[in-house]
């Protein structure tokens, strides 16, 4: 089966991952490949691309699909594991970010914390929960404010609603969610990203 988005905890899994060589063979096999045919696509020797091969398989970042028989020959197709790698912070070790450790929680880099502990927990959650489906609730949405004032009271409503919302829901006995708000400007897209 392969996964939408994968993520990678293994800090030599991420090492792997992250090798310019190993990223695009990644994003080669998409869809079933062999050595040979990866070779003719990125323009480097069969032996080279089989080596870079081993590697990410020995990291379970591509499976096996299939073999084939060419006369005394074997020839094996591989596929990624997903379409796309997050690495998780958890591959920094005790170096990894950590929202506890921000001294300003309006801050950009206190934001990014966060972003990072939710990928570490989804992903360890989404590896042990499989094969059933982990329950998760994302809103992602954009929103125009004219002024600074305006922000400000759309958070104040925001962080109201959100209150009542979980105190209404809350038992202390049921199983724990959690849940987190952020909002940052959106990045201009650029010239040379075409999405």
């Amino acid at each position: 089966m392969v996964h939408d988005v994968e993520v990678i905890e293994s800090a030599a899994a991420a090492v792997v991952a992250l090798d310019p060589v190993r990223a695009r063979l990644l994003a080669e096999l998409a869809e079933p490949a062999s050595a040979a045919a990866l070779a003719q696509r990125v323009g480097l020797p069969r032996q080279k691309v089989n080596y870079h091969l081993r590697q990410l398989e020995a990291h379970g970042l591509v499976r096996e699909t299939e073999t084939r028989r060419w006369g005394g020959l074997i020839e094996r197709l591989l596929v990624a594991t997903a379409a796309s790698y997050v690495v998780s912070p958890a591959a920094l070790g005790e170096a990894a970010c950590d929202p506890r450790r921000a001294s300003d929680r309006l801050s950009a880099r206190y934001l990014v914390a966060l972003a990072a502990r939710l990928v570490s927990e989804v992903g360890a959650l989404a590896r042990a929960e499989s094969p059933t489906r982990l329950s998760t609730l994302a809103i992602d949405t954009e929103i125009g404010f004219a002024s600074p004032a305006d922000r400000a009271a759309f958070a104040d409503e925001l962080a109201a609603a959100v209150t009542q919302l979980a105190a209404r829901y809350h038992d202390p006995a049921g199983r724990r969610h959690r849940l987190i708000v952020a909002a940052h400007p959106t990045p201009e897209p650029n010239e040379e990203d075409p999405a």
